[in-house]
């Protein structure tokens, strides 16, 4: 079974390859409250409008949504709380020099839980795509989508 079938997805960012050039993705975990994992598993988060920054040193998620768990009562979180994430020290050197350099964006792709069911985010190396770039993406993929019904149809 490969890793893709084994994890459980809990959000996606669909509109972020549409908005950025993603590089290289790779895989982060994340310091979490046990209130903010139910509220995971539960399903109650969005990162539709989240990034990943360097703060103090290390890398935070920032504006990810997770929303109270109701049941936590006065142990709950503060549902948009900067995250701390997980990362190997190479990967935080690397991912330092291309933020201060290249005016690189760490975009959240995906938040999942890993066949261990320990919550993982997947973070995307993105520079920010031009109205142009978006246009051309889009007539791209609509080509793709007409080659296909062509072919489909030649071969019926």
């Amino acid at each position: 079974m490969s890793r893709k079938d084994q994890q459980k997805y809990i959000a996606q960012n669909r509109r972020a390859r549409f908005d950025y050039l993603i590089k290289e993705t790779f895989e982060a975990g994340l310091i979490l409250k046990g209130s903010e994992v139910k509220s995971l598993r539960a399903g109650h988060v969005s990162i539709q409008e989240a990034y990943a920054t360097e703060i103090n040193g290390a890398f935070y998620l920032v504006n990810a949504t997770i929303n109270i768990y109701k049941p936590a009562n006065r142990f709950n979180h503060e549902p948009n709380a900067p995250r701390k994430l997980l990362l190997h020290k190479k990967q935080c050197s690397r991912l330092f020099g291309l933020i201060k350099r290249e005016g690189i964006t760490l975009v959240p792709m995906a938040l999942y839980f890993n066949a261990r069911g320990i919550a993982k985010l997947e973070l995307g190396i993105g520079k920010g795509k031009t109205k142009g770039d978006k246009r051309a993406s889009e007539k791209e993929k609509d080509w793709e989508k007409q080659k296909g019904r062509v072919l489909r149809n030649i071969e019926d």
